[in-house]
């Protein structure tokens, strides 16, 4: 006979939010200040993992402070890169509700950069008008991170558990009400009970070879509302950054550290014969900088490397031989003396750029609550599909993270207190033992494979056939051999102590399987080209497929379904100002 499961600690909270990210923290501070009890989760240190502390670059906002602007400008620019698939009601929260969570963040110190008394904004690829607000030089998602650690450390009801990693949701009557979690420190299960959950675990580029994410960017939160029985939208759009670091070899810097440097002072991308290509593929620049959207200049690399004009690492060059030294110093000082430490001097040397992995429009469908289709589960961030259709707006992120962070903590702390009585804790480890069962099946030591290895030979086969550039017997390439990395995985886990690694690639690795099929099948599915997914044959956007798709996996089956883009009634109208736009036009 089986030995019994034992009777596992039990954790009680209101709310619980998965990722402490940008939008973990915000959600965790909004959910807080309802007076709800708040269990921030993270499997990293609280603050300390996931996009957020990575990012350092601009963050979009209509704050009108050096040129007048209205979030409705905003709007148009990013359904102009969304291509027709954005959410038009998440889209506007995005841009009416950032302005209010940058200047929240000012307000708690984050230190946006200032000149002459008004927050300084840069210009951004995509956008009208300078709109993008920063903090000093690369340090923007550091600054942000390190101001939510704060208020969430100011912030009453709010419990912080980092190094612990949910292993799966658990239901009750359909609804999600708390979580079977594994805390890495001590190697032991325990459960946690929640009138209410929040996903913000971010993105899954770490499914890609070449990926500008931290370790915990595998796609954690997409398959736990998989498992769950919530929809995923637009799964096939995911953005590579265009000019992530290829060479020289460059240690302690950020991979997608370039963009502000290009469009700030007009890098030229170069081909291998010293030429500026971009035009080639209709992308013009303005005043000798660029700013066209990242899937064009993604677009423009790679065939440049693919006509055999790449550089010798296979990429692009980026070069600022062109800006004069003080002009350099002026905008990056201390930047440009570390990387002068490095043995890199801008004025003399060029770079060797090409795409990364960088972010992903798609996620988690949800409503203008930031609710699933599951009661009780809601999410934001990185974590939600549809505001930024099939490519994401330069800037949006961290607007996207806070914004939606805030409202989604609410939203789940009003569900958390409306709801009746929570299951008892028989019934909470009734749910749970499956899970537990399924999660410490013995795995044979002599047979168990090396999930290490299986998660590098996933990463190439996504960078293979599904980046970039698609095609169809690309794609059936990729749902083969992700079919059979699966049958190498097998269906257990291995057990383990605490911080044992071999566990925790098995937990990943069974998460990334099961995201990296359902990007697969929406990729294969959409038969045209449209912002960040690239079919190459069918390289033409096709107007039949203004059209969002969504892709469930319930009962080990597969369901994919195209649905209507979500507009809005009425398209929003900025007031009428001086220097201000005529009114913004629906985008058809």
């Amino acid at each position: 006979m089986n030995a019994p499961t034992p009777l596992l600690p039990i954790v009680d909270t209101d709310v619980l939010v998965i990722g402490a990210g940008g939008a973990g923290m915000s959600a965790a501070i909004a959910a807080a200040e309802t007076g709800a009890r708040v269990l921030l989760a993270d499997r990293s240190l609280i603050g300390r993992g996931g996009a957020t502390i990575m990012a350092q670059m601009t963050v979009a906002a209509a704050l009108g402070e050096q040129t007048e602007d209205h979030w409705t400008h905003h709007y148009q620019d990013t359904l102009a890169a969304g291509r027709g698939l954005c959410s038009e009601p998440l889209a506007r929260i995005l841009c009416e509700e950032g302005v209010q969570a940058i200047r929240l963040l000012d307000s708690w110190g984050v230190g946006w950069a200032r000149a002459d008394g008004h927050l300084t904004q840069a210009h951004a690829p995509g956008h009208d008008r300078p709109r993008c607000v920063y903090v000093d030089y690369l340090n923007t998602g550091p600054a942000v991170a390190k101001t939510l650690r704060a208020q969430v450390a100011r912030t009453a009801g709010v419990q912080r558990v980092g190094e612990l990693v949910v292993v799966d949701l658990l239901l009750d009557a359909g609804r999600v009400v708390g979580a079977l979690a594994l805390h890495l420190d001590s190697g032991d299960f325990l459960l946690i009970r929640a009138g209410a959950t929040v996903i913000a675990t971010g993105g899954l580029t770490r499914l890609y070879k070449r990926n500008s994410a931290s370790l915990n960017m595998g796609g954690d939160g997409f398959a736990l509302a998989l498992r769950a029985g919530a929809r995923l939208q637009d799964m096939e759009f995911v953005q590579f950054f265009p000019i992530g670091h290829l060479a020289p070899r460059l240690v302690g810097f950020d991979p997608i550290m370039w963009d502000p440097f290009r469009y700030k002072l007009g890098g030229k991308l170069l081909n291998r014969d010293g030429v500026e290509f971009v035009e080639r593929y209709g992308n013009a620049s303005e005043d000798g900088k660029y700013t066209t959207t990242r899937d064009a200049a993604t677009y423009a690399i790679i065939k440049e490397v693919e006509a055999g004009r790449g550089s010798p690492a296979g990429g692009a060059y980026l070069s600022f031989r062109h800006v004069p030294e003080t002009a350099l110093r002026a905008a990056f000082g201390p930047i440009i003396g570390r990387l002068a430490a490095a043995g890199i001097d801008l004025g003399q040397r060029m770079i060797e750029v090409a795409p990364i992995a960088h972010y992903h429009m798609g996620g988690i469908l949800v409503n203008t609550d930031l609710a699933t289709d599951v009661p009780g589960l809601y999410a934001a961030g990185e974590a939600v599909g549809g505001a930024n259709g099939a490519n994401r707006l330069s800037g949006n992120a961290i607007t996207e993270a806070v914004a939606f962070g805030l409202r989604a903590g609410r939203s789940a702390a009003g569900s958390a207190a409306a709801h009746g009585p929570l299951p008892s804790d028989e019934a909470l480890r009734a749910a749970a033992a499956p899970v537990i069962e399924r999660s410490s099946r013995p795995v044979d030591a002599a047979a168990r494979p090396n999930y290490a290895t299986l998660i590098e030979e996933l990463q190439a086969v996504m960078q293979r056939h599904v980046g970039p550039f698609r095609d169809d017997g690309g794609i059936r390439k990729a749902l083969v051999a992700i079919a059979a990395l699966r049958d190498r995985a097998g269906t257990g886990i291995p057990p383990g102590g605490p911080q044992d690694p071999v566990r925790l690639d098995a937990l990943d690795l069974r998460n990334m399987l099961l995201v990296a099929e359902s990007v697969a099948r929406a990729a294969l599915a959409r038969k045209e080209s449209r912002g960040a997914h690239q079919r190459e044959d069918h390289p033409a956007q096709d107007a039949a497929w203004t059209l969002n798709q969504t892709i469930a996996w319930r009962d080990g089956h597969w369901t994919l379904a195209r649905q209507a883009v979500d507009c809005l009634s009425e398209a929003p109208v900025a007031p009428v100002a001086s220097g201000l736009r005529t009114p913004v036009e629906k985008q058809a």
